[in-house]
């Protein structure tokens, strides 16, 4: 007697073998990724779109009591006074951008150089408390920064001036003389910053493949031939993206740092005063949101403009370095 066998067909398995998504199971698993990214687009949408339509006050004389649509359009008034003769504006952009190349240029030879030397510490402890020291400075307040400052620096019981004196030289009146200040706050902000900046170029270091340094130590290469030929190419990309981020910020200043160390001494606003500190004192004396609107209007649209003119430079000279 024959019997009948019914053959069955093959289970069709997927990459990961015999447990295989249906489209039943791929549309849940993909409502729940969209699920989850809902706070962060909810964030993005309140706190970085909703606020762009608040942008109508820099072409307004704002008044709380008749709202953003009932106050007076005032057209590019704000902008003249900001880059007019009241503002001297090109003097205050100039500032913002100078201070801002130097402290991005600076960070990142810094941080460059401190992730190279703790990556050359090889006993993990050891690794730990320099990484520590280095990163301790981040965590320091700005208004701790200014009273140690002001306790290195002032003419009358300061620490400079005191081994000044020592040495048989004359004290100096750092805070009558603004031509310090650009090498001052050059370095505050890179002892300040460069250990946190540190932490992406360790992370780049880290994503580096053994093989590279094997095979140039066969070849007889020394570390110092290892890190000019392997760990800074390959770092390249890296930095040419950290650079552009940070260039979209060229024409914001650290408004916390330059009150702090600066405070409202006009003795030193030639070569201190920034946008943000300009704009800072103007809502202090005078309480107009339209003119802060119209700096921080002009900011975030030459920033763009910067991203952009970077990009496509480095797009120019080698297109698979490029941001985007």
């Amino acid at each position: 007697m024959a019997i009948a066998v019914e053959a069955k067909r093959p289970e069709k398995r997927g990459l990961l073998g015999r447990f295989t998504l249906g489209r039943r199971d791929k549309v849940i698993t993909t409502t729940n990724v969209l699920l989850m990214c809902l706070p962060a687009v909810a964030m993005l949408i309140v706190f970085n779109y909703l606020p762009m339509f608040g942008l109508v006050i820099a072409f307004k004389d704002y008044r709380f009591a008749k709202g953003i649509f009932g106050s007076e359009w005032v057209g590019l008034n704000n902008f003249r006074f900001i880059f007019g003769g009241a503002g001297s504006g090109w003097r205050l952009v100039w500032h913002t951008v100078f201070y801002n190349l130097i402290f991005i240029f600076s960070g990142m030879v810094g941080s460059l150089a401190l992730a190279f030397l703790i990556n050359e510490v090889h006993t993990t402890r050891a690794s730990r408390v320099y990484q520590a020291m280095a990163f301790l400075p981040h965590f320091v307040s700005w208004v701790v920064v200014g009273i140690f400052a002001n306790g290195f620096l002032r003419f009358d019981g300061g620490i400079v001036n005191k081994f000044l004196i020592l040495l048989g030289i004359e004290p100096l009146y750092f805070y009558q003389r603004p031509e310090y200040w650009p090498y001052i706050l050059a370095a505050v902000n890179l002892w300040k910053g460069v250990g946190f900046g540190s932490i992406t170029y360790m992370a780049g270091m880290l994503g580096i493949d053994d093989e590279f340094y094997e095979a140039a130590q066969i070849d007889g290469a020394n570390r110092w031939q290892q890190i000019r030929y392997i760990t800074v190419p390959l770092l390249i990309p890296l930095i040419i993206t950290v650079t552009l981020l940070s260039l979209g910020g060229i024409f914001r200043g650290n408004l916390e740092m330059f009150q702090m160390m600066i405070g409202n001494n006009p003795l030193l606003y030639s070569t201190t005063d920034i946008i943000d500190t300009f704009v800072f004192r103007s809502l202090l004396t005078l309480g107009s949101l339209g003119l802060a609107s119209a700096a921080g209007f002009f900011q975030s649209v030459v920033g763009l403009v910067m991203i952009l003119a970077t990009n496509w430079l480095v797009r120019t000279v080698n297109k698979e370095r490029a941001l985007y």
